[in-house]
């Protein structure tokens, strides 16, 4: 691919050189706007560690006035009573399997729609995006009935694909992803196109390894949200053996009354995955962000 290999050599050299001639500056906006992103910070993260601590407490200390942060005693016994009622491997097992698959049907079929939207010309385009947009407005509690009726006549009721296909479809995904590739080079396409490819070759050898920045925050975002989601899964699953964490959790803490440490000790547990995952790819979520803010400019 001559034609192509010329396009994409003189389209990176331009980026470089744009991005060569910009040199971050500390003005006192600059300063400002850090200064407000640690405070914000700060906000956030002393739930999280007002959580973690209490964790630790021995449960008759949780509810101690004056307020405590660290108790008498750093017990681990919330996190082993949570641990030993519940089955938590096989929950966890389920969360990523469900969450895994989720998140590969949703690019995948996201990507194909975004593309579609933006590469072809069909008849009734712009009125079946504007569906897709709407459907953004929809809050998903509103589904629900309709979508458990469905799953119940389907037979998915307690399977995987139950838990996985009503996630798939996401309106704001196709969105995010359209405004992208509107500003992706065309001439890339057409290069290709010249050289003999035809729009499938295209789009997974051309599109998708430029549009790797915004599918990796995409796929983290929805492996996110399908591993912390509550609703769907606590009404399409009722064997224990087939819950995803959030779900089992719940189950276990409802049965023995609210005990606050091992309420904290489940949120630590249920959390601590999405952190390391966060942990390993927060470059490509920062990239991935930036990509789809400037995307179109």
């Amino acid at each position: 691919m001559t034609a192509l290999s010329a396009v994409f050599a003189r389209t990176r050299r331009g980026a470089a050189e744009r991005d060569g001639g910009r040199k971050a500056r500390w003005t006192p906006g600059r300063f400002a706007l850090l200064a407000v992103a640690l405070l914000l910070a700060l906000v956030w993260l002393l739930p999280l560690a007002w959580a973690l601590a209490t964790s630790f407490k021995p449960e008759s200390e949780t509810t101690k006035t004056p307020l405590e942060w660290i108790g008498s005693t750093v017990t681990f016994d919330a996190y082993e009573r949570v641990w030993s009622v519940g089955d938590i491997p096989v929950w966890m097992f389920n969360s990523f399997v469900t969450a895994s698959a989720t998140t590969l049907l949703t690019v995948t079929t996201c990507a194909m729609a975004a593309y579609g939207f933006t590469r072809t010309d069909f008849r009734g385009r712009k009125v079946l995006y504007g569906v897709v947009l709407a459907g953004i407005m929809v809050p998903p509690q509103v589904l629900i009935a309709p979508l458990f009726v469905e799953m119940v006549q389907l037979g998915l009721v307690d399977t995987y694909w139950g838990v996985i296909l009503p996630q798939v479809a996401v309106p704001a995904m196709v969105f995010i992803l359209v405004k992208f590739f509107e500003g992706v080079p065309r001439e890339l396409e057409e290069a290709a196109y010249v050289d003999g490819a035809g729009r499938w070759r295209v789009f997974w050898t051309i599109v998708i390894p430029l549009s790797r920045p915004v599918l990796s925050a995409v796929a983290i975002f929805t492996f996110i949200t399908t591993w912390n989601n509550f609703l769907w899964p606590f009404l399409v699953t009722t064997d224990p053996d087939g819950m995803t964490l959030p779900v089992g959790l719940v189950n276990v803490l409802s049965s023995y009354g609210v005990r606050y440490a091992q309420v904290m000790a489940s949120l630590v547990i249920a959390g601590l995955p999405l952190l390391v995952i966060f942990m390993l790819f927060q470059r490509q979520i920062v990239r991935g962000i930036a990509h789809t803010g400037l995307a179109g400019q």
